[in-house]
């Protein structure tokens, strides 16, 4: 049989979604248990004071009309044996003893004329004997009573029972002697309908113990699912607020605790859209001001670096055309020039990062000739070690490449110590780029800072002509690539720059085109 690859991904989850909310930690499968433990030990304790109450009076009642039934025998049928009588009168006697409405077997023992004790049991030679009946019991019967009417003891001896068992059975024992003298009797009582009886309500018992805890599971899970439904709800929504669903809101009815716990979420979801609107509404117009003013002010840099150009060149020339007393100034111009140039190029390349406007121009790249056309385009060969072999081919972007590999180099130029070594290697699917300087290194505290845009450790460096901007720039550049740029401190001394570049980057700005398409629809 084929299943559908939705159809099992829909069943995985939905089981998946069953067992997190019966997971032990979860409130669902807690009140559940709390409910099933405070009902089971509600119908516990309830089936066993009904089982304790039902079972003394099952019993109290039975052995009282047994008793009574034994001791109206003994006075009326036993009482009037003679005080010598034999044997088969007393056979005779417990005979019709036994065949009263209680249906018990009866033991009489008396002595005859010659002295000899002799028996007389209901069921004959092989029924009821005197060996049944408990030792203890036997001494209690024959003991001798002092009488006293004064303190309420009117006769000389007493009934007296027991319950026994016997191979699984239960039997009332019970034994007095004729007042007056005469004949000693025994009765034994079955108790085995009465323990059927009291079984079958410890067993009807057990069966409405069982039903109320399967009731009470079911009562706390519709108490669950009323309570708990809002609160997943709850969760729900903020795992979408979370994923940047402002819109989310939830429906609100009743006036209870929950509902007003709802009503507060909408409060502060609403209040975070509206701050998230209002803080993405001033990014966009501050990322439009850079622009804009980045852009209106290339226009009058063309025409003052062309200017710039032209004082440049009359410096350079060897008819000293440019008055001595001003070319200090004229010289600064050119160098501010410069860095405005720079600065303003670099705010547009910031703007497009932010806007999400700047894409890759992919192409196969030789890693080492591309180090090697960076470094001589700058003039940096005499104070750059290469150390890559040739033939690390990757696809992808040259000219940020240029853009990572000249503010990594330059920056370790500037502010670090000569030589600066550029070291290449590969390591899963990956271009790695070591860009170490032989400075002092930098600062603990200045490392998580050295990408933050406009960011100059003035501190513990020199003052630097850049704009702060490089290095944000080189990271940007890195990300976009799918890669990442690291600093660290080398332990042989100086600063060390890794740049991990992915050596197809092509995969990557497929699935941004993707998800772009798929924000579009």
């Amino acid at each position: 049989m084929t299943i559908a690859q939705g159809g099992v991904r829909g069943w995985a989850a939905h089981r998946k979604g069953h067992l997190s909310r019966l997971r032990f930690t979860s409130l669902r499968l807690r009140l559940v248990v709390v409910f099933g433990l405070v009902a089971l030990t509600a119908a516990v304790s309830a089936s066993g004071i009904a089982y304790w109450l039902n079972r003394e009076a099952v019993l109290t009642r039975t052995q009282d009309a047994v008793l009574g039934d034994f001791k109206q025998a003994m006075q009326t049928r036993a009482g009037t044996l003679p005080a010598r009588p034999t044997q088969d009168e007393l056979q005779h006697t417990a005979g019709q003893m036994a065949n009263s409405s209680q249906r018990f077997s009866v033991l009489l023992v008396a002595r005859n004329s010659k002295g000899e004790t002799v028996y007389g049991s209901s069921g004959g030679l092989d029924g009821f004997s005197l060996r049944d009946v408990p030792e203890s019991l036997r001494a209690a019967v024959d003991k001798k009573q002092s009488v006293d009417p004064g303190s309420g003891n009117k006769y000389a001896y007493h009934l007296y029972w027991q319950r026994v068992i016997d191979h699984g059975t239960p039997y009332l024992v019970a034994g007095t002697r004729v007042i007056g003298g005469g004949s000693t009797g025994y009765m034994l009582k079955s108790l085995e309908p009465e323990a059927k009886d009291l079984n079958s309500l410890a067993w009807s018992l057990g069966i409405a113990t069982g039903l109320a805890l399967v009731g009470s599971a079911l009562l706390a899970q519709a108490a669950a699912s009323t309570v708990l439904k809002p609160v997943q709800r709850l969760g729900v929504a903020a795992r979408r607020l979370g994923e940047g669903k402002l819109d989310t809101r939830l429906r609100v009815s009743g006036t209870d605790e929950l509902a007003d716990l709802s009503r507060t979420f909408n409060d502060a979801a609403e209040a975070l859209e509206k701050r998230v609107d209002d803080m993405a509404g001033r990014d966009e117009a501050s990322r439009r001001f850079v622009a804009d003013m980045s852009h209106e002010l290339r226009t009058p840099l063309t025409a003052i670096t062309a200017v710039t150009e032209i004082l440049e060149e009359e410096l350079e020339a060897e008819s000293g055309s440019i008055d001595p007393m001003i070319e200090p100034a004229v010289r600064l111009v050119v160098s501010e020039t410069r860095r405005l140039n720079d600065l303003v190029e670099n705010l547009m390349e910031v703007t497009r990062f932010d806007a999400g406007t700047a894409r890759l121009v992919l192409d196969d790249v030789d890693v080492a000739d591309q180090i090697t056309a960076c470094i001589d385009a700058r003039a940096w060969l005499d104070a750059v070690e290469l150390d890559t072999e040739r033939g690390i081919h990757a696809r992808l972007d040259p000219r940020r490449l240029d853009v990572i590999l000249a503010n990594l180099i330059g920056n370790a130029l500037k502010h670090g110590g000569s030589p600066v070594r550029v070291a290449v290697r590969t390591a899963d699917d990956q271009v790695v780029i070591a860009v170490r300087d032989h400075g002092p290194g930098i600062p603990e505290d200045v490392l998580p800072h050295v990408f933050d845009r406009f960011y100059k450790a003035s501190a513990s460096r020199p003052r630097s002509e850049g704009s702060g901007l490089g290095l944000s720039i080189a990271l940007e550049n890195a990300h976009i690539h799918g890669g990442e740029i690291t600093a660290a401190n080398s332990p042989d001394g100086g600063a060390v720059f890794t740049l991990r570049l992915p050596r197809d980057a092509s995969a990557l700005t497929q699935e941004a085109d993707g998800e772009a398409k798929q924000g579009d629809a």
